[in-house]
């Protein structure tokens, strides 16, 4: 008689189970949508009031609260099973469950992967190249009233984790103890600056277009608002002359930025001097797009 409540919380769990796992598909399926559509028009959020990096945060939590929903559901249903068993094999039976198990939870992680990675592999491979380089970090937390972003040192990063260990190597003077200082952020909490030596892969900003950049003389970013693109400055590709002593049409001058001398000039918010915003220059390496969302 005390089997039957047993056998009907055991099919109730069964269909909770299928439930969760219905659920995780459809909230997979949202996830792709989101990486195809921002493999496709990346620029989308630089636009004012995009939420896509929101909406794409938001279903990765919610994939993560159904997956321990469904672990937490499973380990009632094992635990439901073994009060049923015969009590001479219930050790051995159990185990080949658990390790039915553990190879089905392998199998549904390797299918994750397979599903919704192909940009986040690529981006964890590039967090994890970021390896003593120095990035810009926001260390202050995300219901703060103001958003602090400084340049910092990449230390490590936790492919499990997905944290990135950084070093304020010139932390302000009202820091406490006025040394260095390590911070573990999230992804999102880091932006790596251009590659100075890369300018292929370079976005550049338009004049009006909003960034973040380091204001001179500071390790400290602010938002600013692009006046003029990087200064060309040119140098002859060789050389060699015609007959006639110009430059042949192959040597055109070419575009060097990367030189300290390519900047943009900027002009930083809040930044008035007797009633004016004064332009400055910044590397065009130490300019990154402004944050969705910024507070400053």
């Amino acid at each position: 008689m005390s089997s039957s409540p047993d056998i009907a919380g055991i099919l109730d769990n069964t269909k909770e189970l299928d439930r969760l796992r219905k659920e995780q598909e459809d909230v997979l399926v949202e996830i792709n949508k989101m990486h195809k559509k921002l493999q496709a028009t990346p620029e989308i959020v630089e636009k004012p009031g995009d939420t896509s990096l929101s909406k794409l945060k938001n279903l990765y939590i919610q994939a993560k609260e159904l997956s321990e929903s469904e672990v937490t559901v499973s380990n009632i249903l094992l635990t439901q099973l073994d009060s049923l068993l015969p009590s001479g094999p219930t050790g051995q039976q159990r185990r080949k469950i658990e390790g039915n198990e553990q190879k089905r939870k392998r199998m549904k992680v390797d299918s994750d992967v397979t599903r919704v990675s192909p940009s986040m592999r690529h981006q964890i491979e590039a967090y994890a190249s970021l390896k003593g380089e120095q990035v810009a970090a926001r260390v202050t937390a995300e219901d703060a009233d103001k958003d602090e972003w400084f340049v910092v040192k990449v230390i490590h990063f936790d492919r499990e984790t997905k944290e990135v260990e950084v070093l304020d190597e010139e932390p302000g003077d009202d820091e406490e103890g006025g040394g260095q200082r390590t911070y573990k952020l999230s992804m999102s909490c880091i932006l790596p600056f251009p590659k100075r030596n890369d300018p292929s892969n370079t976005q550049e900003f338009q004049p009006g277009k909003p960034v973040l950049a380091v204001y001179p003389g500071t390790t400290a970013l602010y938002k600013a608002t692009v006046i003029s693109t990087p200064r060309k400055i040119f140098k002859p590709a060789c050389c060699t002359s015609d007959s006639r002593g110009s430059l042949m049409k192959s040597q055109v001058l070419n575009y060097d930025r990367t030189s300290d001398h390519a900047r943009y000039l900027l002009e930083f918010d809040d930044d008035e001097e007797d009633g004016a915003l004064p332009q400055r220059t910044v590397p065009f390496h130490k300019v990154v797009a402004l944050p969705e969302g910024h507070r400053q």
